[in-house]
C-alpha cells in the first residue's frame, strides 16, 4: 500500500506541474469572436497573438478579481487617471452596494476591437472587449471593458468599464425582450464567444 501511495503522490506532483501552468494562462478567444481594428487615417495596426494574450490576460485577471470580491486587486489594475477620477474607497463602496456584479456570471466575449491612438486619448493601443454575462438566476449583464497599453511591451491597464444589468422580468427565453434591446448600450453581436 505504501508503494501505491508513493506512486499516487508522484502522479499528483506530475499532474500539478502540468496543470498549473496551463491553468495560469488566460482563456483563448475563439476564432469566431468578432474582431475589428480602428486606426487613424494612413496608419495601420495588426494585433499579434502576444497582443491578444496580454490584453485578454488583463481582462480575465480583472474579471476574476471582481468575482472573488478582491476589490483592492481590481482597483490596482485601473489606469492611474481612472483611479484619480474614482477614489478607491468610493469605487469599492459602489461595488459593495451593488451586491451582484457583472463578473458573477458566465462571461462570453462577443467582439474584440483594437484601437490605435484614438483621438483625444493618451497614445497607445486599446482593446475593447464587448461581452455578455449570464448569471445563474437568469439575469444578464452586457457591456464592455477597455484596456490600454501605452507602449509595446508595457502592461495593459483598465481604462473604461461600462456594463448594464438586465433583470429577469426584462428577459424572454434567455435574451432581453424586444423593447429592452434597443435601450441597451451594449453590443450583443452573434453571441459566439469564449466562456470562462
Amino acid at each position: 500500500m505504501a508503494i501505491d501511495r508513493r506512486h499516487l503522490a508522484m502522479a499528483a506532483a506530475v499532474l500539478a506541474a502540468v496543470v498549473v501552468p496551463v491553468a495560469a494562462q488566460p482563456p483563448q478567444l475563439a476564432p469566431e469572436v468578432e474582431r475589428a481594428t480602428v486606426a487613424p487615417e494612413g496608419r495601420s495596426f495588426v494585433s499579434t497573438p502576444a497582443d491578444e494574450r496580454a490584453a485578454m490576460e488583463r481582462f480575465t485577471t480583472y474579471t476574476f478579481a471582481l468575482a472573488r470580491r478582491d476589490f483592492d486587486a481590481a482597483y490596482a489594475m485601473l489606469r492611474p487617471t481612472l483611479q484619480a477620477a474614482s477614489p478607491r474607497a468610493e469605487w469599492i463602496a459602489t461595488l459593495h452596494a451593488r451586491g451582484a456584479l457583472w463578473a458573477d456570471g458566465t462571461i462570453r466575449i462577443l467582439r474584440l476591437t483594437w484601437y490605435l491612438d484614438p483621438a483625444g486619448q493618451p497614445p497607445g493601443v486599446y482593446a475593447a472587449f464587448d461581452f455578455r454575462g449570464d448569471r445563474k438566476d437568469g439575469t444578464m449583464d452586457c457591456g464592455y471593458i477597455v484596456v490600454h497599453r501605452a507602449a509595446p511591451g508595457a502592461a495593459f491597464t483598465i481604462v473604461r468599464t461600462d456594463t448594464s444589468e438586465v433583470s429577469l422580468d426584462r428577459m424572454e427565453e434567455g435574451v432581453p425582450k424586444a423593447d429592452v434591446l434597443h435601450q441597451l448600450p451594449c453590443y450583443l453581436g452573434k453571441g459566439i464567444a469564449t466562456d470562462f
